[in-house]
């Protein structure tokens, strides 16, 4: 007997992500597994919920940053990611975003389909939706709210430029003080400009009258005051003072030339005669170099080869027929 098409159709659930004829689907959303999965996918939700209808009096707001304020939720009912929070300019209004799906229709709709099709408590329903009436009333919070936070950047921003008047008042002040100080250093020259001592001088040769120098008590007196030379002391001369030739410069304590005047010397020196070994023996100290590396227990190295051999000597092991020196050979 074949089976009809009613046994073969499957039942998919979403929330427990099992499968189910068709006929079990009633004794699956009534059983306590399905239940329990339920009750704990709508407590994370309701957690959710409840932490944005805290902000329907007193909405939060905060400086908006894209990694922090851009996150979405999940929205079991109707099986969609929604916008955590919402943006206002430059300004982050937090769970204005999902404050603002639980009050769209679609959300109720979605919500009373999802609540028939898995059998939820009935009392739990009114907990996930947003009253119109509720949301309008956030609405006006937000706008008071906005206004307040220009209100405060405002006078913070008063109060920045304030903070900055002060400050450059003070350094202005600073500086006219140290100018106060350097005024008698200073004086105005015919042309308006600002001179130095030097300058202002230069410009009271070209002017008439008895110079600034010789003003009694001016500030502008270019030659040194002699009033350090007592009467009665007068200055003994000593004569000049012969300066030796280049040849005869010596040092005081020692007596001898010093270095710059023996480079004549010494390059005459060089060429008279060879400084440094000559070529042979570098060759010899070479040949020793050599020598040193190789291990000093070897066979032979303590032979002597200038010693003369006769013929006698065996074993010979050299040449062909054993006739002559092996060293003979090469």
């Amino acid at each position: 007997m074949a089976e009809g098409p009613a046994a073969t159709t499957l039942f998919r659930c979403a929330l427990c992500r099992r499968s189910a004829f068709a006929g079990g689907r009633r004794s699956h959303v009534h059983s306590a597994g399905h239940q329990r999965r339920l009750r704990a996918a709508l407590g994370g939700l309701a957690r959710k919920v409840a932490a944005a209808r805290r902000t329907l009096r007193r909405p939060a707001l905060e400086p908006f940053q894209p990694a922090r304020h851009l996150r979405r939720c999940w929205c079991l009912c109707c099986g969609a990611e929604v916008a955590r929070d919402a943006r206002r300019g430059a300004l982050a209004v937090l769970h204005g975003g999902l404050l603002r799906h639980l009050a769209s229709p679609e959300h109720a709709k979605a919500a009373s389909a999802f609540w028939w099709e898995n059998k939820a408590d009935p009392s739990l329903k009114p907990n996930f939706l947003l009253p119109a009436e509720d949301y309008a009333h956030f609405e006006a919070s937000l706008a008071k709210a906005l206004a307040a936070y220009e209100a405060k950047e405002e006078t913070l921003i008063q109060e920045m430029a304030a903070q900055i008047r002060k400050v450059e008042q003070s350094r202005k002040e600073m500086v006219q003080a140290s100018l106060e100080v350097c005024v008698p250093r200073l004086q105005v020259g015919r042309s308006g400009m600002v001179l130095s001592c030097s300058d202002a001088a230069v410009d009271a040769q070209d002017q008439p009258g008895p110079s600034r120098s010789e003003a009694p008590g001016s500030l502008w007196r270019t030659t040194p005051e002699l009033d350090w030379l007592e009467a009665g002391q007068p200055l003994t001369f000593i004569g000049h003072q012969a300066r030796p030739s280049s040849s005869m410069v010596l040092f005081p304590s020692s007596g001898a030339k010093p270095p710059w005047l023996l480079e004549e010397e010494e390059e005459s020196g060089r060429s008279q005669g060879q400084i440094g070994p000559s070529y042979e023996e570098f060759l010899k100290e070479k040949e020793k170099q050599k020598l040193k590396k190789l291990p000093p227990d070897r066979v032979g190295a303590n032979f002597d080869h200038t010693s003369q051999t006769g013929e006698g000597w065996l074993p010979s092991f050299g040449r062909v027929w054993n006739h002559g020196r092996r060293w003979q050979s090469r």
